[in-house]
């Protein structure tokens, strides 16, 4: 018998660990940080929040709705879902209470997303230009450089910037390949590889740039893109994938481009948009960013077509 209950457990503790291994980290801690909120409501107005009913979650929800997107709303409602679920207790988020709740909510506040801008190529060339200009280690200049070219280039995500290792890179004769291990859609770490060709003007090549980098830098191994320590001198820390943004913005405000409604996901939201608008389809658009649904990928196309696609283009005045 006491066999049997040993087993039992040790199932019971791999199921859990098969449970959070389900999900990513980041996704984890969004979900806590999410529920968190929702429990700090809960307990404002001593209502009870483990479980809870769809009522009080239909309250929340629309408690957020003065000053939240509806996709907040969205993910929230998930977020409190999935620790429902993931604590053994069901939560009915189908329920109409809450269903017309957010239809009522989405006809009051609307429902069109405007996104951060992307980076379009005068901005990125901007960026590149200033970073040249400025009288600091050449090091740096490189390092900075080559992280907004690999990103734009590449339609990377910012946290996939930052986990290019060394090991992950192969220069060949028409470029570079970046071998990606993981990403927010591949959540099974299947992997993907990402083709950069070499461009013609080397000053925005970012190949090129890279290899400047690699070779000022004499990484050889694990993550190409590293912390500077007082002094500048080269840590073997990687950096986070907020300095990404933070870099791009100080570059943006450097060149005098208004930079609060960019983020991080402006390189990559850059990268669709300028290939939309040169010709390339959806399909090669997906096959560089790895997005898996066309929905995201025909909006760039879309935006990026507003004016050359335009009727009022036909019209003689």
């Amino acid at each position: 018998m006491s066999e049997l209950t040993t087993d039992l457990k040790i199932l019971h503790e791999a199921t859990l660990n098969n449970l959070k291994s389900s999900k990513a980290n980041n996704t984890l801690r969004a979900y806590r940080s999410d529920f968190k909120d929702f429990g700090a409501f809960c307990g404002k107005h001593g209502f009870k929040f483990l479980p809870s009913e769809p009522k009080i979650v239909s309250l929340y929800l629309t408690h957020l709705s003065k000053n939240s997107k509806i996709s907040t709303l969205r993910r929230r409602l998930v977020s409190i879902s999935m620790v429902h679920k993931l604590k053994g207790h069901y939560l009915d988020t189908k329920h109409p209470i809450i269903v017309e709740n957010l239809m009522g909510i989405r006809r009051l506040k609307g429902s069109i997303q405007k996104g951060k801008k992307p980076l379009l190529i005068n901005n990125l060339k901007s960026i590149i230009n200033v970073i040249d200009e400025l009288k600091i280690e050449e090091k740096k200049k490189l390092r900075d450089k080559s992280i907004i070219l690999i990103g734009f280039g590449g339609g990377f995500r910012r946290t996939e910037i930052i986990s290019i290792d060394h090991e992950d890179l192969e220069f060949v004769n028409e470029g570079l390949k970046i071998t990606v291990k993981r990403s927010k859609t591949d959540q099974f770490g299947e992997g993907m590889v990402k083709g950069l060709p070499y461009f013609n003007n080397e000053i925005y090549c970012p190949v090129k740039n890279l290899q400047k980098w690699l070779e000022i830098s004499k990484i050889k191994s694990g993550p190409i893109f590293r912390r500077f320590s007082k002094g500048l001198s080269l840590t073997n820390k990687r950096l986070t994938d907020q300095s990404v943004v933070l870099l791009m913005k100080e570059y943006l405000n450097l060149a005098g481009i208004e930079n609060s409604n960019f983020a991080g996901h402006s390189l990559r939201s850059g990268f669709a948009t300028v290939a939309a608008e040169s010709g390339a389809d959806e399909r090669s658009i997906m096959a560089m960013t790895g997005h898996k649904s066309t929905q995201m990928v025909r909006r760039y196309i879309k935006e990026a077509n507003i004016f050359k696609n335009n009727a009022l283009n036909k019209i003689k005045l």
